[in-house]
């Protein structure tokens, strides 16, 4: 936890950030400006998921067709290209089993559970979506047709492609089960709002299924982020066309309730809620193209209290007035993440002898 990664999606670098060495005064340390040529092809680096040692960069794009034909890109703590990992399509699947219509070859966002050696990619949209006016992509019924309709379940160990789930509707945000004995992942569908289930059946299988709506799918209230809680019994999912989070009891992951919403703007995208249950934040920014526009282009970064009942707002920032451009990432730590010593400060020795008149005792 010494450096922040972010990619940029029209401009293709990796940014990274120390944030160790003086947590309130960021340094960037350094900038990787050959993500497409050393990949061999990939375009618009979006999630950045740490791992022992590594760091794993999903990516939306490619530079042959501008599609959503994407992959993984693989790297070392210091920035140091390892590996690509093209996700499966029905042309080539490497060695992945297509338990559905299509392997459509387009990614997003990953996750995984090491205990099942197991890892997890989404699917969205190509760079020729991404980057054209909302607007005038929701008229174009070409592009409506661009977006990825599967879930892509790898070997985590081998960074092989285990199979490939149909999961329609574009299928964003993953988030898997904290708990050791909950074998399941959880992902929204922005274009058909739905709450899917990826769960490991009784023969060791993985498998999706629909287990919820979000709001009217009619009014296209368009899931974005969710937050699941630290004990797998709730989730917060955000739409961002009517500016709303909700929050599901999770306590049967299969069968999902809606207890309570709340309007947090004219517009909302990220959710991040705090370890230990008792804060919520949020942040406006989708994309620069597809923000709304006018008064409805809010910016903020928001904080609430959460009781179990109700949202209390504490603070919010105006990204606007502060001129500080569009907020869309949050990343925060937590004091029980770690042991209460920070070991690089803290520790001399290797360990303490105990006197010889005390060990007697």
């Amino acid at each position: 936890r010494k450096y922040l990664w972010a990619g940029g999606l029209d401009t293709n670098k990796i940014f990274i950030f120390d944030v160790y060495s003086d947590p309130a005064t960021p340094k960037l340390w350094k900038v990787i400006d050959d993500f497409v040529s050393a990949s061999g092809g990939v375009v618009g680096p979006h999630t950045t998921y740490a791992l022992p040692g590594r760091m794993m960069v999903t990516a939306l794009s490619n530079n042959q067709d501008h599609g959503g034909r994407s992959a993984i890109v693989e790297y070392s703590n210091n920035g140091d290209y390892i590996a690509t990992h093209w996700v499966p399509t029905d042309e080539n699947l490497n060695g992945a089993v297509k338990s559905g219509k299509i392997a459509d070859g387009y990614n997003y966002d990953i996750r995984v559970l090491p205990r099942r050696n197991a890892m997890f990619t989404s699917s969205f949209t190509g760079w020729s979506n991404y980057m054209m006016d909302f607007g005038k992509m929701l008229r174009d019924e070409e592009a409506m047709k661009r977006f990825g309709n599967t879930v892509t379940v790898w070997n985590l160990h081998s960074r092989k492609p285990r199979k490939v789930i149909d999961v329609p509707g574009a299928p964003l945000e993953l988030r898997c089960a904290w708990q050791p004995n909950h074998n399941w992942c959880v992902t929204t569908t922005a274009l058909t709002s739905k709450i899917w289930l990826i769960y490991e059946d009784d023969k060791g299988e993985w498998q999706a299924k629909a287990v919820a709506d979000v709001g009217d799918a009619s009014k296209i209230p368009l899931p974005v982020d969710i937050s699941l809680t630290s004990d797998d019994s709730g989730l917060w999912v955000n739409t961002f066309m009517d500016g709303k989070t909700r929050f599901f009891d999770m306590t049967d992951p299969f069968n999902p309730k809606q207890v309570y919403e709340k309007v947090i703007g004219r517009q909302v995208n990220m959710a991040s809620e705090s370890w230990d249950g008792k804060r919520v934040y949020y942040t406006s920014s989708l994309l620069s193209n597809w923000d709304k526009k006018g008064e409805d282009n809010e910016q903020y970064l928001k904080a609430y209290e959460w009781d179990g009942k109700s949202l209390i707002e504490k603070f919010s920032i105006d990204f606007t007035e502060h001129k500080l451009g569009r907020a869309h990432q949050m990343r925060f730590n937590a004091y029980s993440l770690f042991a209460k010593n920070r070991p690089l400060e803290d520790a001399t020795r290797m360990a303490t002898l105990i006197p010889s008149n005390e060990a007697q005792q």
